[in-house]
């Protein structure tokens, strides 16, 4: 397999667990949030809807708070090695996420992928505005974002590789040939052609050298 781009999406997938929620059980309203959330994942929810939902929701959160919680996630076991493997053999690591970039830029140096898109939370003096904004606001900004990649990195679809859990990771789906459900909700699994059920990202190595 000639790979030269992988594109991860973030929450669930190189990180374990949804960055939101960690936000929100700070304010006591995970609940709530996670709910949101679960919709959207599984495709009952237009994701930039919920996405402006869930972060009115967060209006008044420290950033600080925000940054501390950023920086301490848990990561999804073997992301680490995975992407490293992958950028040992000459590919090129991307994250793609709906969510934030306090997160997905600090993992970045954690992680060792090439480059973040994702969302930013507005802030003013210190608390968070409840508004939001970014590279990944809609249900198609992966794809359209992956589709440009393609084209400035000069790599087709049968050299790309993407992986996610949601139902907003069909629009990257679309533009690649090697399509990873990872633990990912039927929506996604029904459109993938390598699914992965354990959480442990290097099966991905496993499956892609089959």
């Amino acid at each position: 397999m000639d790979l030269k781009l992988a594109v991860f999406d973030f929450d669930s997938t190189l990180m374990d667990g949804e960055t939101i929620d960690f936000f929100a059980e700070e304010l006591g309203i995970k609940e709530e949030v996670s709910r949101i959330t679960e919709e959207a994942m599984a495709g009952r929810l237009d994701f930039f809807e919920s996405l402006i939902q869930r972060v009115s929701l967060l209006k008044g959160l420290e950033y600080a708070k925000v940054e501390t919680i950023s920086h301490s996630l848990p990561y999804m076991k073997g992301a680490k090695e995975t992407i490293a493997e992958l950028k040992s053999r000459g590919v090129k690591v991307v994250c793609f996420s709906g969510g934030f970039r306090t997160a997905t830029s600090y993992a970045k140096e954690v992680l060792g992928f090439d480059a973040d898109f994702s969302n930013v939370l507005h802030q003013k003096e210190g608390k968070l505005t409840g508004l939001v904004g970014g590279d990944m606001m809609f249900g198609f900004s992966k794809g359209d974002m992956l589709v440009r990649l393609q084209a400035m990195l000069g790599i087709d679809r049968s050299q790309t590789l993407v992986c996610g859990d949601g139902a907003n990771d069909l629009s990257m789906f679309a533009h690649a040939d090697t399509k990873v459900a990872f633990c990912a909700k039927e929506v996604l699994k029904k459109e993938a052609n390598i699914i992965i059920e354990k959480k442990d990202l290097r099966e991905i190595l496993e499956k892609i050298d089959a």
